[in-house]
Parts: C-alpha cells; sequence; structure tokens
C-alpha cells in the first residue's frame, strides 16, 4: 500500500521502472503511477483546494512526467524531479484560476460526515484556506510536514536541500500559517 512517509522506500525500484519504462514496458510506468498517485494527489488537493482541480493536476502530471521520462536525470530521485513536476501543474492552474475562486471543500475526501467530525472538517477547512493565502513554496513544505508526514529528512532528498533550510523554512511557513489564521481568528490548542 502506498503510505505518505514511506514514499522512499520504492527508490531502489525507481531506477529499474524508469529504464523499463524508457524500453516501452508501459506497466513499468503503471508501478510508477500506482506507488506515487496517492501522494500527489494529496499535494496537489492541498494546492489548490479543489478535488476535481486535483485529480487533472496529477493526471497531467503522470503524463508530462511520461513524456519527459527521456529527460530524467537517474542521479537524482525519482519521487523529487514528478513532485516538481506535480507542484509546477498546481502553481500553473493556480494562475490561470481567478483570485476568490477558490472556495472549495476542503472536507470533500473526508468521507462520510459524523457530529464528532464536524469540529475537526471546520478546522481542518480553515486551515485548508488558510493555507491557499500562502506563497507556494511555504504552503508546500506545510503539505510535506503536516500532511504528507515526511520526515526532515525525507523533505531535505525530496526539496534537495540540507535539513537546516527545511528546518528554518517549515519555522517560517508555520509563523505565516498561524498569522493567516489568527487574522481569520482561529486558535487552534
Amino acid at each position: 500500500p502506498n503510505r505518505p512517509g514511506l514514499v522512499l522506500m520504492f527508490e531502489d525500484d525507481e531506477a529499474g521502472a524508469v529504464a523499463r519504462s524508457l524500453a516501452g514496458d508501459r506497466r513499468a510506468y503503471g508501478e510508477i503511477v500506482d506507488r506515487y498517485q496517492r501522494v500527489l494527489f494529496n499535494v496537489a488537493f492541498r494546492m489548490v483546494g479543489h478535488h476535481e482541480d486535483a485529480q487533472d493536476i496529477v493526471q497531467a502530471a503522470f503524463v508530462k512526467a511520461y513524456e519527459k521520462l527521456h529527460t530524467y536525470d537517474p542521479r537524482r530521485k525519482f519521487f523529487s524531479w514528478i513532485y516538481r513536476i506535480t507542484v509546477n501543474e498546481c502553481l500553473n492552474h493556480l494562475a490561470r484560476r481567478r483570485r476568490g475562486d477558490h472556495d472549495a471543500s476542503w472536507t470533500e475526501a473526508a468521507g462520510p460526515s459524523q457530529e464528532e467530525d464536524l469540529d475537526r472538517q471546520q478546522t481542518e477547512r480553515m486551515i485548508g484556506l488558510a493555507l491557499l493565502e500562502l506563497p507556494p513554496d511555504h504552503r508546500g513544505i506545510i503539505i510535506l510536514r503536516h500532511f504528507i508526514h515526511l520526515s526532515h529528512h525525507e523533505m531535505s532528498r525530496i526539496l534537495e536541500v540540507p535539513e537546516k533550510t527545511v528546518k528554518s523554512r517549515l519555522h517560517t511557513a508555520r509563523k505565516l500559517l498561524g498569522q493567516v489564521l489568527q487574522r481569520q481568528g482561529v486558535t487552534l490548542a
């Protein structure tokens, strides 16, 4: 199963899957898609705040990655490469969308609602909307840590920056998110 935080376990098989894909084995690329589709959807959903848009973005990212697979540098982590393509697709989508049209439901993927989940869903929605006010790089680092549940080490490898930089960026992003939430009158325990 594809569990967030375990994304990097697939790395040993990545080079082989990419090589087989380049040789024309479509099933090998299907393995890559199966492995990363869920985590990339979560990234896209948190970036753009809309379920269908996130699905379209991830599909477009996988198509683009397949078309450009010959440009992938196997010395780098494949997930870092496909993650960057996905984030770029999100940024392109956000640039095309008018400001103010992002009032999407952040609870679409949460499943059936129960009374005790209402407060949690309201909080998630507020955080989701606040995330949309952050610059994309800050939004992305919050998503990797708190929604995809990657460690600082994993984030460092994906973003290809030192762990110290990850920690500094995460600190800044959390501070900015807190300021947005405070302006909205939201206090988190």
